[in-house]
């Protein structure tokens, strides 16, 4: 296949760059060197690459700990509301230790 092709483009390659004319210089011919095909060896097949879990990878996607935390600072400040509410109206439910001593409620 390689020689048919080479056969084909041999007589546009002579009209757009034809030999030169020196009087020292041999005639230059286009041949490709065509190699005789060697047996192909199939390649090793490649052995899978287990499956990556989430669990398993180390790195960690920042907004998800971003999000994480934001929620975390939501609950916590809702309790806090929900608490000074019900002390508004009477109703302790205060924290049971403060700065590490249990208090009654």
């Amino acid at each position: 296949m390689l020689r048919c092709i080479a056969r084909m483009i041999d007589p546009l390659l002579r009209l757009l760059w034809p030999p030169p004319s020196g009087r020292h210089r041999p005639p230059r011919t286009h041949t490709v060197p065509v190699h005789p095909p060697t047996p192909a060896e199939p390649p090793p097949a490649p052995t899978p690459e287990p499956y990556l879990r989430g669990e398993d990878s180390p790195l960690v996607r920042p907004y998800l700990l971003a999000h994480e935390r934001r929620q975390a600072e939501t609950r916590s400040q809702r309790r806090r509301r929900r608490a000074l509410w019900l002390a508004v109206h009477g109703i302790d439910i205060g924290p049971r230790v403060i700065h590490g001593r249990e208090v009654a409620a």
